[in-house]
């Protein structure tokens, strides 16, 4: 079957049952009752209750408050409240995330017109777009949003602007012809879509979507229909919480029936198992992980990179595939004229003399036979003519001045049939006709040229030349105009017939040049070992030379379009991607595709969008990275960052601190788990020695969750290392719990454990009592001083103290926190301490440091040698 745009006027009036003088009133009520009104419709959503109630569905979370219960039926309510008071937070803290990063289609309901001019019973109606039914005859005009997805039927010069849904800022020229062969979204040009704004001219068009059933319905069925991926720290920490409370658990239970086979109370044995299993939960992490990552964000910030989901953060440190959007992210979304040709000469905008008559006809053309303007230093109009009062005005030329002294007499608009525009003026007291537009259609036209040594009669070989010239520009992906123009009579009335016999005077090449940074920033990338690949609204051959200019399309790369790439199958597309580096022409299903291509690889994929048709593949992508100055409010919502700034560059600048944010979280967990570690072999210990219980819980959840949080959050703000670009993206599989990671954890662990159980030794000389104080006081120092060996692999004196003054902080906090519990009255009861000579807390900082000191002297040794 015919698509809508290959079919004739009669055949659709017969499909929709309609005629050109629209629907009748009944007709229109019967068709919103059975098509529905045209709105976006959302997805279900999970209520705030719903998401607070899954935080409890983790296994440590269920440990935990096992261990909670069982504290309060031992009568132990201060440990009880604190580990409720600590399971809570850290469900409220996780229900915001969610809600902060849950998406909407509000902004995207947004684009919808208000209200539409239709025709109902042959008389021009006004309505409610939400009103608007298949078969509508739809009447548009400069400055309407397009209310639904229609076929133009009579077309008057109309132009809109399609970026919201192509990405592509040039206004489209629209006609009323039927298309024969199969094509994109963006060359089906008798058509118009839904939340398109129409900037020129006049039309009358038949609705043929609407609602759900529009392309912006497309694009809001993808996005409703688009699952959110974890990040590789999500699966990472996932991963590592089931393993930690699959082992807690088994220990918990050998402590349990070692306890009771040694004679102890059930309450006791529960009571020692409770302490063994808040020695080992970190019950900060996921706090201190969300901490960090915030405080990333602001970093990120400062360099123009706003991050909306925190989980994005350390995202970006493995990320290896970054697909950019072309137009104002890799260029400046300005159109510049790079190129002049004028008699046979091809030159830069900077060669241009006034004084040259030649010179100066051509820049008279562009200033006044152009509709744009210039105000406060901004281009205003379509940003080809723009772009030619800008170059006129680096000559010297004043677009007022000119068009001032030279009012216009008469025009024709262009429009995309003839693909020209003619303005009459008075050119030092003669009357002429400027004309510019395409080269293929102005060529036919001309019949003499200007030369050097004056005007004379065109030839073949001039022809020739001249197209051969416009062929080079287009070969380089530039954009072509020729100018030419006609003195006529006075009396000679401006019409189409009479655009004809021209005097050929050059032509004007322009591009939207790549920004300045983007080249360093595409070879930064590759240095990284990240690909960039372009996907783009634009045309092939625009595409391929931009990126043969920012070294992203190379010698053997492949560039594809929208349609070659639906003509793939999924093992075709598997086999080349890796070599394709320019999509051309490619509408939102296919930038899904190609995401979706890199993931099955295995690989973490960015995606730079700044249009409606881009939302989908950013909410698809790993990391979706919306425009601040170009972006729709819908590509915002569905992206987890957004550049301030619009630029490729500022991409690499948040990779790094992704990469920088993943390996202080890295460095912040091996400090936690390392403590962690120790606390649970001096438990294991004591059980297995049939000793008494060497913490009490409360002990336990104050090194957590107050001084081993002050450190592992200073480890976080260790500054950004520019050595880590120089790394590989790590795997997206690759876990946290790697064989040096966890040979790492035990080595700290067992030194922070001998430390402490040789102090719970020295105080079980004098009581239990003590020498439980005594341990958790070692334990604590222990873990406060090993705080600065997790900054750095390297030693502290190699990396400096004072690059991190936060970890300087976070240690004399945590000391005097814990100087507090232990030498403070109304402190004795609450955390169940006992009094301490001042020998014995010399004996704690002496026993604390001694780990600290092998690792750094060990680091030291291996810097050196």
């Amino acid at each position: 079957m015919k698509e809508l745009y290959q079919m004739s006027e009669k055949d659709l009036c017969v499909i929709f049952e309609t005629e050109r003088k629209g629907l009748t009133e009944q007709s229109a009520k019967e068709r919103l009752e059975k098509y529905g009104e045209n709105e976006l419709k959302e997805g279900t959503k999970k209520t705030a209750v719903q998401i607070f109630a899954e935080q409890f569905k983790d296994l440590l979370v269920a440990i935990l408050i096992a261990a909670a219960i069982i504290s309060m039926f031992s009568g132990n309510v201060e440990s009880t409240i604190v580990i409720f008071a600590v399971i809570i937070l850290n469900a409220i803290l996780g229900t915001v995330q969610y809600l902060k990063a849950e998406k909407s289609l509000d902004s995207l309901k947004a684009l919808s017109s208000p209200h539409a001019k239709v025709l109902r019973n042959g008389v021009k109606t006004e309505v409610l777009s939400k009103e608007v039914v298949p078969g509508d005859i739809l009447l548009l005009e400069a400055g309407d949003m397009v209310a639904a997805d229609a076929r133009i039927l009579n077309n008057y010069s109309l132009q809109v602007n399609e970026s919201s849904l192509t990405g592509e800022s040039a206004n489209v020229d629209k006609t009323d012809d039927i298309l024969m062969n199969e094509l994109p979204l963006a060359d089906r040009i008798n058509m118009v879509y839904s939340g398109t704004l129409v900037t020129y001219g006049r039309a009358a068009a038949l609705v043929t979507g609407t609602g759900m059933n529009t392309e912006m319905g497309k694009i809001a069925d993808l996005m409703n229909a688009t699952q959110e991926k974890k990040t590789p720290l999500q699966v990472s920490l996932d991963d590592f919480s089931k393993k930690l409370a699959v082992i807690i658990i088994c220990i918990c239970i050998v402590v349990f029936g070692l306890q009771l086979y040694q004679g102890q109370k059930i309450l006791d044995s529960l009571m020692f198992a409770v302490a063994l299993a808040v020695a080992a939960i970190p019950e900060a992490l996921s706090s201190i992980v969300t901490i960090v990552q915030a405080m990333g964000t602001q970093k990120m910030a400062k360099d123009n990179a706003i991050i909306k989901e925190l989980k994005a953060v350390e995202s970006l440190g493995c990320v290896n595939v970054i697909c950019s959007d072309k137009t104002g992210t890799l260029t400046q979304n300005k159109m510049t004229v790079t190129d002049i040709y004028v008699d046979q000469i091809c030159m830069k905008p900077d060669d241009i003399d006034i004084r040259n008559q030649i010179h100066r006809y051509l820049l008279y053309n562009a200033v006044l036979n152009n509709d744009s303007v210039i105000q406060d230093g901004r281009e205003i109009g379509d940003p080809t003519e723009a772009c030619l009062l800008t170059m006129a005005a680096k000559t010297g030329i004043s677009e007022e001045v000119i068009r001032d002294a030279m009012p216009r007499m008469e025009e024709l608009p262009f429009d995309s049939e003839r693909k020209l525009m003619s303005t009459k003026y008075r050119i030092h007291g003669i009357p002429t006709v400027l004309t510019k537009g395409a080269v293929d259609v102005l060529i036919d036209k001309i019949t003499h040229i200007a030369a050097g040594n004056g005007i004379r009669k065109i030839t073949e070989a001039d022809k020739e030349n001249i197209l051969a010239q416009n062929q080079k520009f287009s070969e380089n992906g530039l954009r072509i105009l020729a100018f030419a123009y006609r003195e006529v009579d006075e009396s000679e009335i401006l019409t189409i017939d009479e655009e004809k016999d021209y005097t050929f005077i050059g032509l004007a090449a322009m591009i939207d040049p790549p920004r300045e940074e983007s080249k360093q920033a595409v070879a930064d990338a590759k240095a990284a070992g990240i690909k960039t690949v372009m996907i783009t609204g634009d045309h092939k051959v625009t595409a391929a030379a931009i990126g043969k200019q920012l070294g992203i399309f190379c010698e053997g790369d492949m560039a594809v379009t929208g349609p070659e790439l639906d003509a793939m199958s999924d093992e075709e597309l598997d086999q080349v991607l890796e070599k394709i580096s320019v999509y051309a022409r490619v509408s939102p299903e296919n930038k899904i595709r190609i995401v979706d291509a890199w993931q099955k690889k295995g690989a973490i994929a960015a995606m730079t969008g700044d249009g409606v048709n881009d939302a989908p593949a950013l909410k698809k992508a790993d990391i979706g990275v919306a425009m601040g100055i170009t972006g729709t409010e819908v590509s915002k919502d569905a992206s987890s960052m957004i550049l301030s700034d619009d630029n490729f560059a500022t991409i690499i600048k948040a990779v790094l601190n992704g990469r920088n944010v993943y390996r202080n979280i890295k460095n912040a967990i091996l400090f936690l788990l390392s403590g962690n570690t120790a606390g649970i072999l001096v438990v294991l210990y004591c059980c297995l020695r049939a000793l008494p219980t060497p913490f009490e819980p409360v002990h336990l959840l104050f090194i957590n969750l107050l001084t081993d949080s002050l450190p592992a959050l200073a480890i976080g703000m260790e500054p950004t290392d520019k050595n880590l670009l120089k790394d590989k993206p790590r795997a997206a599989k690759a876990g946290i719990m790697t064989k040096d990671f966890v040979i790492k954890l035990m080595e700290y662990g067992v030194m922070i454990a001998i430390a402490t159980i040789t102090a719970f030794y020295m105080g079980l000389k004098t009581s239990p009592e003590l020498a439980s104080t005594m341990a958790f006081a070692t334990l604590t120092m222990a873990r406060l001083f090993h705080g600065f060996n997790c900054r750095s692999n390297r030693s502290i004196f190699r990396i400096k103290f004072a690059t991190n003054k936060w970890s300087i902080g976070a240690f004399f906090l945590g000391v005097l926190l814990l100087a507090a519990v232990l030498f403070l009255p109304f402190m004795e009861k609450l955390f169940l301490v006992e009094r301490m000579a001042m020998s014995q807390a010399g004996i704690i900082v002496g026993l604390a440091v001694i780990p600290t000191i092998l690792i750094q002297t060990v680091r030291s040794f291996q810097a050196d040698h």
